[in-house]
């Protein structure tokens, strides 16, 4: 699998402030005293579980930023799935530079490697339908593009990136503005042709009005996959369908075969366990 590579202006900003809050004022305390000044060493990041991987660039710019002269090697590439055991890339360089980047680098490396790794279990939960698994904006502040990223890694696609991106009418939008067709009324008037506009339903009700008055889609949430295959059957083709709300790897197949077309879950980045990531020394120079 190929992922169009995040531009450095992305990942750089992120990288620097990790860094800056890692080193402190007074910078690797523990390396400068233990470690001498010109010793250099080989190490490399090896999986200790199984899982796909995201987040290369963020541990090589990790360590470039450290020390420009570290020389990293991948072995595998984003996108791609690891054993335990399996070598992901090598770091060569001063010990001290490459123990002074460790943990920002493996942190970034774990952090998107989870996210990758849950992703990819639900595409592959969802196999054989028409569902696509999506991410929301419940993403780490700072972090949004790089864990948007990590999904499209783990064979996943993006929701909206911002708000500005398109029009998602809440249950607190409905209310607020005093009801499902005043709402939406007058997000069609507020839009120009290219801004999709889609809101959120809770009951087959309200699912009926808003096809009264059409929407570009409709999310379906927190319904059991009966009452899924019953609101796919009503839109018929009329709106892009997703579902959201509570849905998990056990229940994901469920609940693509009702026939949604999204499948959006907001934990597989706010709560997405790390993968574990370890650097092994393998020589001194």
């Amino acid at each position: 699998m190929t992922i169009a590579p995040l531009p450095r202006t992305i990942i750089e900003p992120a990288l620097r402030r990790a860094l800056e809050e890692d080193l402190g004022l007074a910078g690797d305390i523990t390396s400068d005293a233990v470690i001498p000044a010109g010793h250099r060493s080989v190490v490399t990041a090896v999986a200790r579980k199984p899982g796909v991987i995201a987040g290369l660039d963020c541990a090589e710019m990790a360590c470039a930023l450290v020390d420009p002269s570290i020389v990293v090697t991948r072995h595998v590439a984003d996108g791609g799935p690891v054993a335990p055991g399996t070598r992901i890339a090598s770091f060569e360089g001063l010990s001290r530079s490459l123990l002074t980047a460790e943990r920002t680098a493996l942190n970034f490396l774990g952090h998107l490697s989870g996210i990758a790794t849950v992703t990819a279990e639900l595409v592959q939960a969802v196999a054989g339908t028409q569902a696509s698994i999506v991410c929301t904006r419940k993403t780490t502040p700072g972090l949004r593009a790089l864990e948007k990223y990590a999904v499209r890694a783990g064979g996943g696609m993006n929701h909206r990136y911002s708000l500005a991106d398109a029009m998602l009418i809440k249950d607190n939008h409905i209310a607020i503005a005093g009801g499902i067709a005043p709402a939406l009324t007058s997000a069609r008037a507020a839009v120009g042709h290219m801004v999709k506009v889609e809101i959120e339903v809770d009951t087959l009700e309200q699912l009926a009005e808003v096809l009264e008055i059409g929407a570009d889609a409709v999310l379906l949430d927190n319904m059991d996959p009966a009452t899924l295959r019953r609101a796919v059957d009503m839109v018929d083709g009329r709106a892009i369908t997703e579902a959201s709300g509570g849905i998990t790897p056990e229940t994901a197949a469920a609940v693509a075969a009702s026939g949604v077309q999204l499948i959006s879950l907001g934990w597989i980045t706010h709560s997405a366990a790390t993968l574990d990531i370890g650097l092994d020394f393998v020589s001194a120079q």
